[in-house]
């Protein structure tokens, strides 16, 4: 089957491939990860950045969102 596809077809669902494992799984993930360290201290310029990128990798935050936790850290009495 695969031997009856020219290479550039391989090469261009490869690309795809790669393109929507970037935007729906790395770049959320590494989002997030940005999103725990500066969820509490980011200045306004930077949480309306935060709040951009949130919008444009909506669809990957979307399958991120089981393991997205922001409720505040609880407090010591």
């Amino acid at each position: 089957m695969l031997s009856s596809l020219s290479f550039e077809t391989i090469i261009v669902a490869g690309l795809y491939l790669g393109l929507s494992v970037l935007y729906l799984l790395v770049l959320p993930a590494g989002l997030y990860l940005y999103l725990n360290l500066r969820w509490y201290v980011a200045s306004s310029w930077e949480r309306t950045f935060m709040y951009f990128l949130v919008f444009f990798l909506f669809p990957g935050m979307l399958l991120m969102s089981p393991f997205l936790n922001f409720r505040p850290q609880r407090r010591q009495v």
